[in-house]
């Protein structure tokens, strides 16, 4: 059993839920948890990073950030880091399990060593996540790399001085934000140029304010098209608290909006850079009875939604859950721009259609728009699969609260990459699931 006293491998099934009703405080933000266990790391000293996430990711950095040699002490519910400074150990391989973003943190951070490998036992997941862009970012630079055609397993050797540097930002705002923390680390900085359209960025200035909450300063442009980091810095020892979760949180409020009953959510900063803090606000503008009182967001459910059209970009780790809400809205949505949900743990435009159409819905798809037709009523009755994704099984999860029959998703163990507790959580409002173990990982 795990920490939430679930099998180790499950599916779910989901029962319809006549209201969802209580109180709850968001989990960590596994976004900030990352990044500040890595920059904590990054430090001379002993740093607290206050209320960490306990997902699979955090548990991921934690795990290879042991083994590059940082001192690793879980209190509470803090971290306690011991860093390393600008010297990981070398001559280490890393696993980072199925977490992209932290694999390309660290990826960056290896140009400090003369030897890191990377391998993954997720082949088929983020063994298949492109990683070429930020391999040639660091060859310009001088390090040595190798890899398997842009991908997993690879290996990162130094030393680099830094510099001027191109990076795309067409698939992802990861590869920049790893460059960032390697940054300040390097004899002559990074003048980091972000060519492409660059995506997500909200998570860049995530990556920013990381790093001016440990001391290390940097500048960027206000399209984030040219980010400047001066050489010769050290990142300072300290502590941190670590904001609530948007893009897990999205999912319990388009839980609680589309079924009757109240929610109050709390743990939930007013002024986040987190962008799927839009969430709210597409959720408000699909009709949804949604209010804020300071840091906590009340939702009364069960007011009939409508259909929206948006630009998802700056909110794509919340689309799918918002995608649940359009499945149950009048009209309608379509969510554009939003290509780089193809890169993640799954296909989620493609897979997300595929599953949604299982359900009976009216679900169309472009290279780089998914558009999805409500309806009042689904019927529900059907397995479906969760992709092995996190953000998948949200989705369909608050589908099937509001399915007239049980919905069985698949590998829903899966959820803990991101949101180890969503079921409990859930359960604590008046859901009811069940949880078979899994006949497949």
């Amino acid at each position: 059993m795990s920490a939430d006293g679930l099998p180790e491998t499950f599916d779910v099934i989901v029962h319809p839920a006549a209201e969802l009703r209580g109180v709850l405080r968001a989990q960590p933000s596994k976004n900030y948890t990352t990044r500040y266990l890595l920059a904590a790391a990054l430090a001379d000293g002993e740093s607290r990073v206050v209320g960490v996430a306990t997902s699979e990711d955090a548990g991921a950095m934690l795990r290879c950030l042991g083994d590059w040699g940082a001192g690793v002490e879980l209190v509470g519910g803090d971290a306690v880091i011991r860093g390393f400074g600008s010297g990981p150990r070398a001559g280490v391989t890393l696993n980072p399990g199925n977490a992209g973003a932290v694999a390309r943190f660290l990826m960056g951070v290896a140009a400090l060593t003369t030897g890191t490998a990377f391998v993954t036992d997720y082949p088929d997941s983020l063994g298949r996540r492109p990683q070429g862009d930020l391999l040639e970012a660091l060859s310009r630079l001088g390090a040595r790399v190798q890899s398997r055609d842009g991908m997993f397993p690879l290996s990162i050797s130094g030393p680099v001085r830094g510099g001027v540097v191109e990076v795309s930002a067409e698939r992802s705002s990861q590869y920049a934000s790893a460059l960032m923390f390697l940054g300040p680390l390097l004899p002559d900085g990074l003048d980091l140029r972000l060519t492409g359209d660059i995506k997500s960025h909200a998570p860049l200035r995530q990556t920013l304010d990381t790093l001016a909450a440990f001391g290390v300063q940097a500048s960027a442009s206000d399209d984030l098209s040219r980010i400047s980091i001066p050489g010769g810095q050290a990142f300072r020892a300290g502590r941190v608290l670590v904001p609530g979760d948007y893009p897990g949180s999205a999912a319990i409020l388009a839980a609680a909006a589309t079924r009757p009953g109240e929610l109050r959510l709390s743990n939930l900063r007013e002024h986040d850079l987190q962008g799927e803090r839009e969430a709210l606000n597409v959720l408000r503008d699909m009709g949804a009875d949604l209010t804020r009182e300071g840091d906590t967001v009340v939702v009364r459910g069960g007011r009939p939604l409508r259909a929206v059209t948006r630009d998802g970009d700056g909110f794509t780790d919340a689309v799918q859950a918002l995608t649940a809400a359009a499945a149950l809205a009048d009209g309608t949505t379509t969510w554009e721009n939003v290509y780089t949900l193809r890169l993640k743990e799954c296909d989620r435009i493609s897979d997300t259609r595929r599953e949604l159409q299982r359900l009976g819905l009216t679900v169309t798809e472009t290279q780089d728009s998914l558009t999805v037709t409500g309806t009042p009523s689904l019927a529900g009755g059907v397995t479906a699969d969760g992709h092995g994704d996190h953000r998948m099984i949200m989705l369909l999860t608050v589908l099937g609260l509001s399915a007239q029959a049980p919905i069985r998703i698949t590998g829903a163990h899966h959820i803990r990459k991101s949101y180890p507790m969503f079921f409990r959580h859930l359960e604590s409002l008046g859901a009811r699931f069940e949880y078979p173990e899994a006949t497949r990982a």
